[in-house]
């Protein structure tokens, strides 16, 4: 007798949950809207975001005041002009119109070379001074033009060493031969350590959302109360509604992979198989969130202003999907704990720019097990709260 309740017990429960989960697909197949957004709204966010987050520095403006005219001259801004990062926008003839192309952002960098440039290069002067104004209203591209500027003037410096050294027959020596070989993102594109992020954000947003407008729309329609007399629990209840998104939000994933390769040539390194049973955890993970906020809402409204809160925001700001957590004040990297994005994101760029197996990140997932399971037993206990309070 007891085998037979022990067994019986968990079949009645799968048959329950699958019946509502039954239902929830039923009522999303009538709401096409609803299935509109669910299935084009992920890609859609990918393609925006993708083009429209992109770090990568190319094609700067500069401008040349060649104060020398001469051929040396000419030859340090042919070690500029020769370079894919920089488009010759302007030859400048005098100090003002200077300070108006970098006012009015026409050019991004100015090149200023000196009357005796030549003579001071020539004639062995140690330190040739060479003046580049740089717009600096944007601190990070600022910062990758100069680099860039440092990056031609090296390449200006080496070949007028060899230059002169051929003169007097003599060799250059590098007595360090340096090649930097840089691994997992060759080409430093910053579209490959986005995408992962994109991913990241998009699952955690139409999961969170979508089920809590789910649970509280039954609330709003009145059929809350039928549901609470049923032979159904609270636990029973809030799975079956989530597991009809929890599928949804696996084909968002497939979907936001295959965009991210057409669209941006961002391929997956490691293993498929690890790649899906994270994602499935970290979708779990949200879609419990998302119990939480309809357990709590008694309106749509209130249930998106608040998953739209707690999910967007984490995710954009905590999550390292822009901002690196290291760099962030130890009690912000702390706070960046509440969201699960950020151990997502953490294993799914392991998975998909290094390829590693699962050594590398099992403690992420662990966090995002026990994310899940926290939001879901809080769920149940507010809602049997409520229920007796009711």
């Amino acid at each position: 007798m007891f085998s037979f309740t022990f067994w019986k017990r968990p079949r009645k429960m799968g048959s329950r949950i699958k019946a509502i989960a039954k239902k929830e697909i039923k009522q999303l197949s009538r709401d096409k809207r609803m299935l509109f957004v669910l299935f084009f709204f992920p890609v859609f966010l990918l393609a925006i975001f993708g083009y429209a987050v992109n770090f990568d520095v190319q094609h700067i403006r500069i401008g040349i005041y060649d104060k020398d005219m001469t051929k040396e001259s000419r030859e340090l801004i042919q070690a500029f002009t020769s370079s894919e990062y920089f488009d010759l926008y302007e030859v400048i003839e005098d100090d003002d119109r200077v300070n108006f192309v970098l006012d009015t952002k026409l050019v991004q960098v100015v090149l200023v070379i000196p009357n005796n440039f030549s003579d001071d290069l020539l004639g062995g002067k140690e330190n040739v001074d060479v003046q580049f104004l740089i717009d600096g209203v944007d601190g990070n591209t600022a910062t990758i033009i100069h680099n860039y500027v440092n990056a031609a003037a090296m390449n200006f410096n080496r070949d007028f060493q060899k230059k002169i050294l051929a003169r007097y027959g003599a060799e250059a020596y590098t007595p360090i031969d340096y090649r930097p070989r840089f691994w997992f993102n060759p080409n430093l594109e910053s579209t490959r350590f986005f995408i992962p992020g994109l991913i990241a954000m998009i699952l955690i947003v139409t999961a969170v959302i979508s089920v809590s407008l789910s649970l509280v729309r039954e609330k709003e329609r009145g059929t809350m109360e039928q549901i609470n007399v049923s032979s159904l629990n609270t636990l029973e209840l809030l799975l079956g509604k989530s597991l009809p998104y929890i599928f949804i939000s696996l084909i968002d994933t497939a979907f936001i992979l295959i965009a991210g390769y057409i669209l941006f040539g961002v391929e997956v390194k490691g293993s498929y198989t690890l790649l899906f049973f994270t994602s499935l955890i970290f979708i779990i993970a949200s879609t419990n969130i998302g119990i939480f906020v309809s357990v709590i809402s008694d309106t749509q409204q209130v249930a998106f202003t608040i998953a739209t809160f707690i999910s967007m925001l984490p995710s954009l700001i905590l999550s390292g999907f822009i901002f690196p957590i290291e760099s962030m004040p130890p009690i912000i990297q702390v706070i960046t704990n509440i969201t699960p994005a950020k151990f997502y994101l953490s294993a799914i760029r392991a998975i998909m720019l290094k390829g590693v197996e699962l050594h590398a990140f099992w403690m992420q997932l662990i966090y995002l097990i026990l994310f899940a399971a926290f939001f879901l037993v809080l769920a149940i206990i507010i809602r049997k709260r409520k229920e007796r309070l009711a």
